[in-house]
């Protein structure tokens, strides 16, 4: 691979184009369009995974001589998969089940070489921890941000922060949906230098 490849973020996340957008190289994006439906007893770190995968692989195939990442992200508490609200009434609940409490994120990353085939992919955890907070301040919250697109309801780059006790784990932009550490570590084994 050399520097002329195209580098494209398969994904629709307006956060993680503005992650990737940190690492100053240039890149376009594409929306995959895969059934993202959990397999019958697949585990939260194989969902991910499978789905970072199969985003960048559909990119790949449109766009074949490009290097395509994909990613995806899950957010688990009690065992069980805490996605996006979409509505008031469930980021409530989503919220009020996690005050005080430590929640798992789970992020797959992948990066699939449209020239050569080689695909990389990791499953990246990150820990978040909650702060105890009244009924009334979670409502303040949904009232000024809004997050309904936010897996757990939490928008951690805006006033989410306010939520939270302590994150735990290596890259706090995993926490985003975007693990760039571990990103360019694999465009580099791709052969794209980010300095």
């Amino acid at each position: 691979m050399n520097q002329q490849q195209e580098l494209i973020l398969g994904s629709t996340s307006i956060y993680r184009k503005q992650l990737l957008e940190r690492l100053q190289i240039p890149f376009r994006t594409v929306a995959p369009d895969i059934d993202e439906t959990p397999q019958p007893g697949e585990k939260p770190q194989e969902l991910v995974g499978r789905l970072a995968l199969e985003k960048a692989r559909q990119v790949a195939a449109q766009n074949p001589s490009s290097l395509v990442i994909g990613s995806d992200q899950v957010a688990v508490h009690n065992g069980k998969i805490v996605g996006k609200p979409y509505t008031h009434d469930v980021a409530l609940e989503q919220l009020i089940a996690a005050n005080g409490r430590r929640i798992s994120l789970f992020t797959g990353l992948a990066l699939v070489n449209g020239d050569t085939g080689e695909e990389q992919m990791e499953v990246i955890p990150f820990e978040v921890v909650f702060r105890n907070l009244t009924e009334q301040q979670l409502e303040n919250y949904l009232h000024k941000e809004q997050p309904y697109h936010c897996a757990g309801s939490v928008k951690s780059e805006g006033l989410g922060i306010a939520l939270l006790e302590r994150f735990e784990g290596e890259d706090p932009n995993t926490l985003i949906g975007l693990p760039l550490i571990r990103l360019i570590r694999m465009l580099e084994k791709a052969g794209m230098s980010v300095l």
